[in-house]
């Protein structure tokens, strides 16, 4: 399985649809250890608008670990097999440990600072 966390300078980015890259984690299941790391640059326009959730689709991923991102962000994810969980902080891989360790939990927020919306 992969976990995909959107990501500036290691860290993950607080806006989704502005982040640098992806950092993607292949995680063995069974043993709840990361076992691969690579990163997958942001198309121009990344957010709901863009090809990004095909691409993470396409690559196996099927969870988001986020800062925040907007309703229509997570709509298309969703509709692209991924899981979306918001409201993580810090180094990603620390972030991904600690979803592994199954210590994170979906924030419920939205972000609603946009200058447009998003439906997807």
């Amino acid at each position: 399985m992969k976990i995909a966390l959107p990501s500036r300078n290691n860290l993950i980015d607080d806006h989704f649809g502005h982040c640098e890259y992806f950092t993607v984690f292949t995680i063995d299941s069974k043993d709840k250890t990361i076992i691969a790391q690579e990163v997958v640059e942001s198309p121009a326009g990344c957010g709901c608008k863009s090809n990004i959730a095909q691409i993470l689709s396409e690559l196996g991923v099927k969870i988001m670990l986020a800062g925040n991102m907007g309703q229509g962000a997570i709509n298309v994810l969703n509709r692209s097999g991924i899981e979306v969980l918001r409201g993580c902080t810090g180094e990603v891989k620390e972030v991904a440990l600690k979803w592994l360790a199954g210590s994170l939990k979906d924030s419920g927020e939205l972000c609603q600072s946009h200058g447009h919306v998003c439906h997807g």
